[in-house]
């Protein structure tokens, strides 16, 4: 909420700047088409390529440094009716909204190119499709493992080899039991970083988020929901959590200090941990193939095509090649986005891709396994990512600042009704 200037001060910029859609003809005869991303989505060198090999297209890319200015500008754009560009990319936890105004964007399955039956992983698709209609083609997606320390673990006499650590990480009970006897020999040191973080990872692998699929609030009458809670709840009581709120300052630090010992691990997080434990913890940390309870997905995006477009069949043929395995091979080589496409996963490029900062373990095979273990796309209401941020991770905060786990829960679930109506 801090941000809430900037962001206002950055959006209007953006629309003085765009005022109109993209898709015009440029005054040489080439069609001038605009694709709006953030953060690093590795396309700089494939939309050169794509130029080079279609001289009658001309590319200009939107590219904003973080999701959350992106997002709020395509939200602006779409209730404004226009300024939107050709290909607008959308990270996973903004999906809910855009589906829910699913109409504004056109069926990729109707106006793209014919792609072979299969491209992408079943569940990457399924949350981008609405009433059978595709609205977005998948791009990079972030499968879950588990980081963890190999030091501190054998100083709490714990195993430590990748192998030999699978089992602690079978189930979200044996997690937590893990946990406990760590704790007990830790000497201080934390189990993991943040109860917000664990209990969303628990909480992705059910089939229904915070609402089901006529988006009626189900908080309050799932009782998956409150069985996450209580377990990540509990565990705080006992110790596990260093307390830490993500990716502030003090849970970056946190990596470096050595202040907790495991961590969910999407396959991006792996740079995160590199950058924030710095070289003097190089070999400490390891990864391995195993998640709680199976498999989970955080992260990851789509390419949609806004009906605003002038140029719409175009522009899907751009979002259908730079979704396509090969290139997304490439955009992974550039930038480390995992790639959701089936043939991708089998790659060589990706499969024998080593992370020596994690003791030269073959990441992209361990993740590329990882992906394929995830069973299906959670539903989403609308809202559903405004309860996770704003409603359940500050209650969970609430709790590790010692607030009890009952008044915790009471205050979500008042508060997620609030947001709900």
């Amino acid at each position: 909420m801090r941000h809430r200037s900037w962001v206002s001060v950055l959006l209007l910029l953006t629309a003085a700047t765009a005022c109109s859609s993209g898709g015009a003809t440029s005054q040489d005869g080439k069609t001038e088409l605009t694709i709006a991303t953030f953060n690093e989505f590795g396309y700089e060198e494939l939309l050169k390529e794509y130029e080079a090999a279609h001289p009658d297209v001309k590319l200009t890319q939107r590219k904003t440094g973080q999701g959350a200015p992106h997002h709020q500008n395509l939200f602006t754009k779409l209730g404004a009716g226009s300024g939107l560009a050709d290909i607008e990319a959308v990270e996973e936890g903004y999906l809910s909204q855009v589906m829910d105004k699913a109409g504004q964007f056109n069926d990729l399955a109707e106006i793209g190119p014919k792609i072979e039956d299969g491209r992408w992983l079943k569940w990457k698709t399924d949350a981008a499709t609405k009433d059978g209609k595709q609205i977005g083609y998948g791009t990079d997606i972030g499968p879950l493992a588990m980081c963890y320390r190999k030091d501190l673990f054998e100083k709490a006499g714990l195993p430590s080899d990748p192998q030999a650590v699978k089992a602690l990480f079978a189930t979200w009970d044996s997690y937590f039991a893990a946990g406990d006897q760590f704790i007990a020999k830790s000497g201080g040191v934390a189990w993991f970083d943040s109860a917000s973080q664990v209990f969303n990872a628990m909480h992705n692998q059910h089939e229904l988020g915070y609402f089901d699929k006529s988006d009626k609030l189900v908080v309050d009458s799932n009782p998956a929901i409150k069985a996450d809670w209580t377990a990540v709840t509990n565990a705080v009581a006992k110790g596990q959590s260093a307390k830490l709120v993500a990716w502030s300052n003090e849970w970056n630090s946190g990596f470096k200090a050595g202040a907790f010992a495991t961590k969910t691990c999407p396959s991006w997080m792996l740079g995160v941990i590199e950058a924030q434990a710095g070289p003097e913890n190089k070999g400490k940390w390891a990864v391995t193939d195993a998640f709680p309870n199976g498999g989970g997905n955080w992260g990851g995006s789509y390419l949609t095509v806004p009906k605003q477009s002038k140029n719409a069949k175009k522009a899907a043929e751009v979002a259908a090649w730079l979704t396509a395995p090969e290139q997304q091979i490439k955009a992974f080589k550039a930038k480390g986005t995992f790639p959701s496409q089936v043939k991708a996963l089998d790659d060589p490029a990706l499969l024998e891709q080593v992370n020596a900062y994690f003791g030269d373990v073959k990441a992209g095979a361990l993740f590329a396994a990882q992906a394929k273990k995830v069973g299906a796309a959670q539903y989403k209401g609308p809202k559903d990512g405004q309860v996770q941020e704003n409603v359940f991770s500050p209650a969970l905060q609430s709790v590790e600042q010692g607030k009890s786990a009952d008044e915790g829960w009471k205050t979500a679930v008042a508060e997620a009704q609030k947001v709900a109506k």
